[in-house]
């Protein structure tokens, strides 16, 4: 069983300086790095904590924020701010009285961040323009505002180091310095120094260049996805290891790990994305097919059966994408093995043929009263899996083995649709849970060993209800049901409870908050889960109101969500970090929904939905050997939907064409 000390952190937010703290208010973290080293520039205007502070830490080593190696014990992140000294006094960034944003004026990933007084104005420029080295950057820009000469004593640094350095400006004069600060991950430190102005490395702007781009029109989803492409391989190891929650868990899931490698594929970091890849198959899937959760193997009870398919579901995405079939060979037994785990007898429930187990989607086991019984995802993934288990399969000519996963994922999805008592929906649409008899789970009770603190919903009297549950959009989101049916339809009503539950300013809890044993609040993620569901069945106003919500909460400026918003329970739970999940989710709203790229066994489907507000997108892509070059406008209205290309249309339905896989460059105009 899950030890229940499993779920209990030390970290304090109290204890220390407030620097410590992941939640200051309406802070911006804003992450740059090149998989050898990782910052992130803090940015807090509301007077808590450090208003500009550099965290540098190593990818290599998940770690609490306290433990970033250019936090000072007792004066947080202050001496990695500019310290301008002038005969009038010390000159810092003021809360309230600086900027900081993505610079739109670099080709590579930087933030800008602008301050100063009536007699100085002050701009920073923080980025990591080298490919080969733990470097980052810091530019700093000087501008005298007076009419006389002034000198000015600049002072920064880290632990066990700072620097000083004196700068005369006549009036009106500008003065550009540059820092440099190296990772020392042998003897976990950095060093700053001075250094002269550096040109970025051609590799880095090549490897930039070379990403995805989308121009959507729309300021709002223009800030969306460049935040999501700077920051999402900036957070990752070069080996590929990944936190699932930065300064958070200090842990990785394969579930997470194989959402992100997709969405990595998406943007263009296809070499990156089979780095993660083959480290999932090489170290989190055992020779028998088990998966790793929270860096953890588990008892059969409690293993997250929905993992292998995810894991399944996107490797064989990104092979259509990138047409690496050579990875799929070379990890042909860890395919067998995972897509075969699901379908042992210790998981079969007999009368419906269907998986069960004592573990939910959301991680909660026997400690929070989860009965034995019969999950959705799970079964969901698990039939998603098997069907990318069987085309991977036939493209490598291993066909008995797909005639079986293809018989056993209709099984399974037939049974989960249409079985006359195990059926996973009922008058509500799509339920999360049934227990062994049928019967559906909907309340849980927490043992007295659970270890809850008091202020845990699921800890206080009364039902705490499983349903409804974020998790019941994914089969709407994957198509597995046709989006205008009436189960989608009651599914997505029930939803509609989550919004705003036991907060204001809105967001959806991942499912309803009194079974809630964490801390209650909005989560950026499963409320893409609904935006994805949303586009799928025309629902725009819907999806607006979620893009139009992550703009309100902090880390909007940055584009870096924090796992929810609420109030925090830490410790025992640690404190809330940045998820890098959220920035897979929204890569996928935005390509397989939206712009509706959607690559099948049998060719590239493209399905593109525009949003209102959205009149003309233009996206290019790394695709196989060349690159999709896509530009989506509207019809007339009420005209047919149009598809030109300099390729082949293999077939047409209303909306949507299906295209043979270029083996080259491929143009394509959309009117719908």
């Amino acid at each position: 069983m899950i030890d229940v000390k499993e779920h209990v952190y030390h970290d304090d937010p109290n204890d220390g300086h407030p620097d410590v703290r992941t939640e200051l208010k309406n802070v911006d973290y804003f992450f740059i790095g090149n998989g050898l080293i990782q910052a992130a520039v803090q940015a807090a205007p509301a007077g808590e904590g450090t208003p500009v502070g550099l965290l540098i830490m190593d990818p290599e080593r998940l770690r609490k924020k306290r433990d970033a190696l250019t936090m000072n014990g007792e004066a947080g992140l202050a001496p990695t701010m500019l310290h301008i000294a002038s005969g009038s006094g010390v000159l810092t960034p003021v809360p309230g009285r600086f900027e900081a944003s993505w610079s739109p004026d670099h080709q590579i990933p930087a933030i800008r961040v602008r301050w100063g007084n009536a007699a100085l104005k002050v701009e920073e420029i923080f980025s990591c323009p080298s490919r080969s080295g733990p470097v980052i950057h810091r530019e700093v820009r000087l501008k005298n505002r007076r009419r006389r000469p002034a000198t000015f004593e600049i002072k920064t640094g880290v632990p066990g180091s700072s620097l000083e350095k004196s700068v005369s400006l006549g009036p009106g004069d500008e003065k550009r310095l540059f820092l440099r600060y190296v990772l020392d991950a042998a003897n976990d430190k950095v060093r700053i120094e001075w250094t002269r102005r550096s040109a970025v490395e051609p590799e880095t702007i090549a490897s930039l260049t070379s990403l995805s781009r989308i121009d959507f029109g729309h300021p709002l989803l223009d800030h969306y996805f460049r935040a999501s492409k700077f920051q999402l391989p900036a957070v990752i190891s070069r080996t590929g290891r990944l936190d699932g929650g930065i300064w958070q868990y200090n842990r990785e899931w394969l579930r997470d790990q194989a959402v992100i490698a997709l969405a990595l594929t998406m943007i263009g970091e296809r070499g990156l994305a089979g780095t993660m890849f083959e480290r999932l198959f090489d170290r989190f899937v055992t020779p028998e097919g088990d998966t790793i959760d929270s860096s953890e193997t588990r008892d059969p009870e409690e293993v997250e059966l929905d993992q292998n398919g995810f894991l399944l579901y996107t490797f064989k995405d990104y092979v259509l994408w990138t047409g690496d079939v050579g990875r799929a060979r070379k990890y042909w037994d860890k395919i067998v093995a995972a897509a075969e785990f699901p379908l042992k007898a210790m998981f079969r429930h007999r009368p419906s043929g269907l998986l069960a187990n004592r573990r939910e989607f959301w991680e909660r086991h026997r400690a929070h009263g989860i009965e034995p019984g019969i999950e959705l995802v799970h079964q969901l993934y698990t039939s998603f899996g098997l069907s990318a288990a069987a085309v991977l399969g036939r493209t490598l000519g291993c066909k008995e083995n797909a005639v079986r996963w293809d018989s056993e994922a209709l099984r399974i999805k037939t049974a989960m649709l249409e079985d006359s008592v195990f059926r996973m929906a009922d008058d509500r649409g799509f339920v999360k849970r049934r227990r062994a008899d049928g019967s559906v789970q909907e309340t849980i009770t927490a043992r007295p060993d659970s270890g809850l603190p008091a202020g845990a919903p699921l800890a206080k009297p009364g039902d705490h209800f499983l349903n409804p549950d974020t998790s019941t959009a994914l089969p709407i989101a994957l198509g597995f049901v046709p989006p205008e049916s009436p189960l989608c339809r009651l599914t997505l009503a029930s939803l509609e409870t989550l919004w705003n539950q036991a907060w204001q300013g809105g967001g959806y809890g991942r499912y309803h908050a009194s079974s809630e044993p964490d801390s209650p609040g909005a989560w950026p993620f499963p409320s893409l889960f609904v935006a994805r569901a949303c586009v799928e069945m025309g629902r725009y106003d819907n999806v607006w109101r979620i893009l139009n919500w992550l703009a309100t909460v902090p880390g909007a400026g940055a584009g870096t969500w924090l796992e929810f918003y609420g109030k925090r329970l830490a410790p025992p739970f640690p404190q809330v970090g940045i998820v890098p999940w959220n920035w897979a989710e929204m890569v996928i709203l935005f390509v397989h929904h939206i712009l509706g790229v959607q690559p099948q066994e049998g060719g590239l489907r493209l399905r593109p939905r525009l949003l209102p507000g959205l009149n003309r997108i233009r996206a290019s892509f790394p695709f196989r050997k060349g690159r999709l070059d896509l530009v989506i406008g509207r019809t007339e209205k009420g005209g047919p939907a149009k598809f030109r290309t300099d390729g082949k249309i293999l077939a047409a339905a209303p909306g949507e064409a299906l295209l043979a896989y270029p083996d080259r460059d491929l143009k394509v105009t959309a009117r719908v």
